[in-house]
């Protein structure tokens, strides 16, 4: 599956803006960005897959365009999926890469040692 380019620029010129170390993977179809290797953000197909963890989650589920991830046929917890019709202005594609960098500290990493 191919994924939104411009959009996966966005994101990082969204993670240079807030001075965020990260990495880039394709996986999943798409591409993800880690920061610490943790998966943070990515890009899957046109929308924008964003992990906010559970404290935001209900929040972040009420803003225009965002559902609950559910990439493999069950949900995941603390991730969203926003369509198009979310990020199309930089302002809210900062709200939602603001919430990822925050929950970010807190997300166990999935690296395997």
């Amino acid at each position: 599956m191919a994924y939104n380019e411009l959009l996966a620029d966005r994101i990082r010129r969204g993670f240079r803006d807030q001075n965020a170390r990260f990495e880039e993977k394709k996986m999943m179809g798409g591409l993800c960005f880690l920061v610490n290797d943790k998966m943070c953000a990515g890009v899957v197909g046109d929308k924008l897959m964003a992990r906010v963890g559970p404290e935001g989650f209900n929040e972040a589920l009420q803003r225009p365009g965002a559902r609950q991830m559910d990439f493999t046929g069950r949900p995941l917890k603390g991730y969203a999926f926003v369509e198009p019709e979310g990020i199309d202005t930089e302002l809210e594609l900062e709200w939602w890469l603001e919430r990822c960098l925050a929950f970010n500290p807190k997300a166990k990493s999935s690296k395997k040692g």
